[in-house]
């Protein structure tokens, strides 16, 4: 009798320690939110951005790296960019250093184009949204990434661009704002590379998802690997007014 009771006991102790296990686990398959309100949410969060970001100043540190030596940059500069709504980007180069060739070959040719991808009639063609992507919740739907709970998505871009990215989103599982982005360009920049894998990250400053760090590495027969690494710093946001 005592032995059947030690056993009905131990049945019973063991119920109630995993139930929270099985409670948080039931909470978390309820707060996950389906795919099509994931979808809107990241177009709202996209869209909110562009609507209030009117302009900005940031400090962009470039360097460029080759082979496997990440640590001696062949080539660096130091950018003042400008981002105005109605214009797109501008740029005042503070100081280089290091390989012309990696500077204006590399660098050079990034800026242009980062120039004119911001430009209106651009830009929305860029953008991480449903327009230019169709997403997917990944298979590992929830991560938390730079202390931030956040909802895994694999994209695929709706056209070959080299500023479209086959890979993963990570956003905000609240507001569904971005907070990394790592995948494989669909098209190369450049003619002798391949297409670059990208990560970029960003953090939350005014309430909008801006850039703070960014990685390319591509690669080719005749130049070997290149990495181009970007850290983004000092900006001053001006948000639009109105409601």
């Amino acid at each position: 009798m005592v032995e059947l009771w030690r056993l009905r006991l131990a049945r019973y102790t063991r119920f109630f320690l995993i139930l929270p296990i099985l409670a948080s686990n039931l909470a978390c398959a309820q707060q996950m939110p389906d795919i099509s309100t994931i979808i809107r949410g990241v177009d709202a969060s996209v869209r909110n951005r562009i609507d209030r970001l009117a302009s900005y100043t940031v400090t962009e540190h470039y360097a460029v790296f080759r082979g496997k030596d990440e640590v001696h940059p062949a080539a660096e500069m130091l950018v003042k960019t400008t981002y105005r709504k109605q214009t797109g980007k501008s740029y005042e180069i503070v100081s280089e250093s290091g390989s012309s060739i990696w500077r204006n070959e590399v660098l050079g040719t990034l800026l242009d184009n980062e120039k004119r991808m911001s430009q209106p009639g651009n830009v929305e063609t860029a953008l991480i949204n449903s327009s230019n992507y169709e997403m997917k919740l990944d298979g590992n739907a929830r991560e938390h990434l730079n202390g931030r709970d956040c909802l895994v998505l694999d994209i695929t871009p709706r056209r070959t661009s080299q500023y479209l990215f086959n890979g993963k989103l990570w956003v905000d599982a609240q507001d569904f704002a971005i907070v990394q982005l790592k995948g494989t360009a669909s098209k190369s920049a450049f003619f002798l590379a391949s297409a670059a894998e990208v990560t970029r990250q960003y953090d939350e400053m005014s309430e909008l998802p801006m850039a703070t760090h960014a990685e390319a590495v591509s690669g080719s027969a005749l130049l070997g690997q290149t990495v181009v690494k970007v850290d983004y710093s000092n900006y001053q946001i001006d948000l639009a007014t109105g409601p």
